[in-house]
């Protein structure tokens, strides 16, 4: 393909995707209006209303304005000044990185990448805007510049990543074998710094040694594992938890009041809050827990909740101290002891005799520091406020999310790294000193055979 098809193509694989995340709330809400509201009320209510739980599911800002009845109804003194709604759905935005990584793979198939990652940037900026702009209501009214920025960046993180993961795949199996161990040299090969085919990776890791690239290959590597392990565990134990309560879900449900096709709309909105409560759990096994509005807490030594949302997904929340809550500080502990353990052998490979533990203790570091900053990411983006007063407070802090994770999982993966009957000689070295024993005492042998 050329360059003007290449950027067409993936301009319209945009295009299909943000309409299918705008379509996702869209189609819940028209068949609640079709059904429940008899055609009564304006179809544009509705569209407005799909978009905006697009946006925000992009992290853009809802300012929202509630009329007299809506006061009335929830009964918070605050919601008769307007408010801002931040907390993003993570669903969509999962979502919408997913379909932009699969373009971004697409366009790096062919020759013309750049176009293709500009065609699409084009189509979520020009489509962002116009969406934005349908949006803008007296009650609702999410913020201009957000919605017409952080949707197309939430679609160039997806494209980076398609890119990348494309073109280090398709790297040249040469690139990778240019690299002198670290015990002959500590610095990278000068072949591997003249290979015509070193990417921007390779000119960046040619900056660093072999040992400190060992470092921080191992605390990425660990760090995903980390990550990948506690929030695993997180979805686990929510899915019991929702399956535990499950009496008290139902219930709210039907305190709802809203019919069959209300039940599936408001199922759906929960569920593109999945994510987002699955970093919240995550958020409590680590320690810190999350906050349900001002002044609350639930975490695995203090639970303290006030009034709730009327969501029935909120039904499986705590609403007490639970006896045993802090054994999930073991989910982090085990995490960062299995993730050293997965990486120690690679560290011990690119260490030098002498600097053996030190290099396993760098390590154990790096996988806490990445581990912490990817929760302090994650704790971030799924909490804001969702009303006004107390509610503007929802979710994990990151600051604490990040500062328990970093403690827990270098102390862990310090102890996986050092506590595994490591000593101080480097096994290479030795391996080679028990085979010149060996060598000695077979030409002793030898010898003595001769003799006889």
């Amino acid at each position: 393909m050329n360059r003007s098809q290449t950027a067409t193509l993936a301009a319209l694989e945009t295009l299909i995707a943000i309409a299918i995340g705008v379509a996702i709330p869209l189609v819940p809400l028209s068949l609640l209006w079709a059904i429940q509201d008899g055609f009564a009320t304006d179809w544009l209510v509705f569209w407005r209303a799909a978009v905006d739980i697009w946006l925000a599911g992009n992290g853009v800002d809802i300012r929202a304005t509630a009329d007299a009845a809506t006061i009335a109804q929830v009964g918070v003194a605050q919601a008769a000044q307007p408010f801002f709604v931040t907390i993003a759905p993570l669903a969509f935005a999962l979502f919408s990185v997913l379909a932009a990584v699969r373009i971004g793979r697409r366009a790096a198939e062919t020759r013309y990448w750049q176009s293709g990652v500009a065609g699409s940037l084009v189509a979520a900026l020009v489509l962002s805007a116009l969406l934005t702009f349908s949006a803008l209501s007296e009650q609702l009214r999410p913020s201009i510049l957000q919605g017409i920025v952080l949707p197309p960046l939430v679609i160039a993180v997806g494209l980076a990543i398609g890119v990348i993961r494309h073109r280090v795949a398709s790297a040249p199996s040469s690139a990778s074998g240019s690299t002198v161990s670290p015990r002959a040299s500590g610095a990278r090969s000068g072949a591997a710094k003249r290979s015509a085919s070193a990417g921007l990776g390779e000119r960046i890791a040619d900056r660093f040694s072999d040992t400190q690239l060992a470092i921080l290959r191992a605390g990425f590597t660990g760090a995903t594992a980390v990550v990948a392990a506690i929030l695993a565990v997180a979805s686990v134990l929510l899915a019991l938890t929702i399956f535990a309560n499950f009496g008290t879900i139902t219930t709210l449900y039907e305190s709802t009041q809203l019919g069959v096709t209300g039940g599936i709309a408001v199922t759906l909105g929960q569920l593109a809050f999945m994510p987002n409560l699955v970093i919240w759990v995550a958020s409590w096994l680590v320690g810190p827990g999350f906050a349900l509005g001002a002044g609350t807490s639930v975490s695995p030594v203090n639970t303290v909740v006030g009034p709730l949302p009327a969501f029935p997904i909120l039904g499986a929340v705590p609403t007490a101290d639970l006896l045993f809550g802090f054994v999930g500080i073991l989910v982090p502990l085990l995490a960062g002891f299995f993730a050293a353990m997965l990486v120690r052998e690679r560290l011990t490979d690119a260490a030098t005799p002498a600097h053996a533990n030190r290099t396993l203790a760098a390590g154990a570091v790096a996988i806490g520091l990445i581990s912490a900053l990817i929760f302090a990411v994650l704790a971030s983006l799924s909490g804001g406020a969702i009303g006004p007063g107390r509610l503007a407070e929802v979710g994990p802090n990151p600051l604490w999310v990040a500062l328990f994770v970093f403690i827990e999982v270098t102390v862990a993966a310090l102890i996986g790294m050092l506590a595994s009957g490591h000593s101080d000689d480097h096994p290479d070295t030795g391996s080679a000193s028990a085979a010149s024993g060996r060598s000695r005492l077979s030409e002793r042998e030898s010898g003595s055979a001769s003799k006889r």
